[in-house]
């Protein structure tokens, strides 16, 4: 997806740990804590789909953000661009924690081509995390997504995240540190239903997305994340085709309720 884009269509409501099964991180983000939501582990990530020119860039320069995701074009694109260096170059100065956007075509892109593409993340922006989209929920593509998350390790990727955005097989769990199992609005959100399996694993191991959430219901859909086990959140207003290509209204408001006791 190119920046400013939203990811391809999918059903609503959408939008990483080692290879060997069962293996379960120490903590968010490489073993930091985050203390927030009423004492819960909680961080805030941002799909910031949006062009290195925006001002928002300005407001990520936040090192307590839990992951901020950059997008070149649809991926890492073909060429080094070096408006998104710039920006990659003083958000990690600032102490932000980068990842490089790559679609998965739900297993349909092969392996190598996954792996190429975080190479370029990692020697034309100097990332080594990885934001895998439009990730099959599948219990048939387990192994095909073991071999994808075997590779990025391989290739420098100390941090994964996939994006289901919605309740995978459980088996997934073994494969990433991050798993992204809602992307949708407010509106399905209040509705959402947690699976037994994923109430048993760290809050932190799970991130929601909401967008379509006016100012008045950020409270309460934070706190529906923290009722719904997931420590890593993001919460916007915005709506629309791609509601990930600005950051929300209430964006500070977000951080200071997220991380109160920081």
């Amino acid at each position: 997806m190119a920046a400013g884009r939203h990811p391809r269509d999918r059903p609503r409501p959408r939008l990483g740990p080692r290879d060997r099964p069962g293996h379960v991180p120490a903590g968010p983000l490489g073993g930091d804590r985050v203390p927030g939501l009423n004492g819960r582990v909680g961080a805030v990530a941002v799909p910031a789909y949006f062009h290195p020119a925006a001002v928002d860039w300005a407001a990520l320069a936040d090192a307590r953000l839990g992951v901020v995701v950059l997008n070149v074009d649809s991926g890492a694109g073909t060429v080094r661009d070096r408006a998104f260096a710039e920006v990659a170059s003083r958000a990690s100065d600032a102490g932000v924690r980068l990842a490089g956007y790559v679609d998965t075509a739900y297993g349909g892109r092969p392996a190598c081509e996954v792996e190429d593409e975080l190479v370029r993340y990692r020697t034309w922006y100097g990332i080594r995390m990885a934001f895998l989209d439009q990730v099959s929920a599948e219990p048939g593509h387990v192994l095909r997504y073991r071999r994808i998350t075997a590779g990025a390790r391989g290739r420098g990727m100390t941090y994964i995240v996939l994006n289901h955005g919605t309740y995978p097989d459980a088996a997934y769990s073994a494969l990433a540190d991050l798993l992204v199992t809602f992307e949708g609005p407010w509106s399905a959100y209040r509705h959402l239903r947690v699976p037994a399996w994923a109430r048993r694993l760290p809050a932190e191991r799970f991130c929601h997305l909401v967008y379509a959430a006016p100012r008045p219901v950020l409270a309460r859909a934070l706190a529906r994340a923290q009722r719904c086990n997931a420590g890593v959140v993001y919460v916007t207003d915005r709506t629309g085709a791609n509601p990930w290509d600005g950051l929300p209204e209430y964006f500070s408001s977000e951080l200071a309720l997220v991380y109160a006791e920081r």
